[in-house]
């Protein structure tokens, strides 16, 4: 069964029907899973297949799919058996057939006729070949591009997604915690990153663990120059520094936190790094509360940061929430230059200020909450290096 109340779903649904309204769309195809999750509930490891949740001006969402994941949407989802729709298993991965074929003909049997429809064209489970087929078979429909739609009534968050936050945070504690203690010289990676994955799925009290959007990132050394890498079997070294990039996820609503370890003593250009990027974060924080901007953020941070003799040529924050994989983020807001959002009390964001040195790297991040008075950071993980 859905998790938010009827009344929390109904509000997130007039929602994005207003904003329908105003780009003009009369009928919205809905394929990432966050935003179907966050407006039907349906929470299912199906989208490597072409599903979608379908908007129309009134009457109940329709969700659809292939016929053995329709069986999760009954258990999962707000709405009617009715509107509950699969199509069945041939059409998975043929090349002779598509399941948007299936879709058209459900669009046409529901009425929707004639109609402007709007399409996530830019997102990871909406496939060029999916488009081409849906707009050959609906050639009397006009089709808008909707990416972002969905994902921008989700900015603000509700008390109750507030609340799965906070407990995601206690869970990223924990893994911090087990870093923090297992840890140490020879161990191999992927023993410590197994420690990490039951912590975080195991969870904290009456805070269980959820699966994360992105795989624990850990890289060890030279690796720690690049953002994005994972784990092998490499034992942990004495005076090298490892980051761990990784995410409490509480019923998919995610709080991702990094921190970096060294063991031994800091190099002197670690240290000037660590207490650059604390003085940033610091000026930065200052600027997060409601009425300034995104970019107001972003500027307090690479002002400071620079003054202080570095430099981050990327973003340093983005909005986070409810997500899946490949990526936690909601691709709405970012914390860099010329973002002139207007940020809001109830809005949630990593505030991301890592640095790629020249033989490592540090990450220091911080999920925040823009309160009505200001920010609040959701976790209490020592902030700095972490020497051991």
């Amino acid at each position: 069964m859905a998790f938010f109340t009827p009344a929390e779903y109904a509000a997130r649904l007039s929602a994005t029907r207003q904003a329908m309204q105003a780009q003009g769309i009369d009928l919205l195809v809905i394929s990432d899973p966050s935003n179907m999750a966050w407006l039907t509930g349906y929470d299912g490891w199906s989208f490597y297949v072409h599903q979608a949740v379908l908007i129309a001006p009134s009457g109940e969402p329709v969700w659809w799919g292939r016929s053995m994941d329709a069986l999760g949407a009954l258990r999962t989802v707000i709405m009617s058996d009715d509107n509950v729709v699969g199509y069945e298993d041939s059409y998975v991965q043929n090349p002779d057939k598509h399941p948007m074929e299936t879709l058209a003909a459900l669009i046409l049997e529901r009425g929707w006729k004639a109609e402007s429809i709007g399409v996530e064209l830019d997102n990871y489970y909406y496939s060029a070949a999916a488009h081409a087929c849906l707009s050959t078979r609906l050639k009397e429909h006009r089709f808008v591009d909707a990416t972002g739609l969905v994902n921008w009534q989700r900015a603000v968050k509700s008390t109750a997604e507030i609340d799965c936050m906070r407990r995601a945070a206690r869970i990223v504690e924990h893994m911090h915690q087990t870093i923090v203690e297992q840890a140490e010289p020879g161990l191999r990676k992927n023993e410590l990153v197994a420690s990490i994955y039951a912590a975080g799925i195991k969870g904290v009290d009456d805070c269980w663990g959820d699966y994360p959007a992105i795989v624990p990132l850990t890289p060890s050394g030279m690796d720690a120059t690049a953002p994005h890498l994972t784990w092998d079997d490499s034992p942990l070294k004495a005076g090298e520094c490892t980051f761990f990039e990784i995410a409490g996820v509480y019923r998919r609503y995610h709080c991702p936190q990094s921190r970096t370890l060294f063991f031994g003593e800091p190099p002197a250009r670690y240290r000037a790094a660590e207490n650059a990027v604390q003085e940033a974060v610091s000026a930065g924080l200052a600027m997060a509360r409601p009425g300034n901007y995104c970019e107001d953020i972003a500027n307090a941070f690479n002002d400071t940061l620079n003054r202080l003799g570095f430099e981050k040529d990327s973003r340093c924050g983005y909005s986070i929430g409810l997500s899946y994989p490949p990526d936690w983020g909601e691709r709405t807001m970012s914390f860099r230059r010329g973002d002139r959002t207007l940020l809001q009390a109830g809005m949630v964001f990593h505030f991301m200020p890592a640095l790629w040195l020249d033989d490592g790297g540090i990450e220091m991040t911080e999920p925040i909450l823009i309160t009505e008075n200001g920010v609040e950071c959701l976790c209490t993980t020592p902030g700095g290096l972490t020497v051991k």
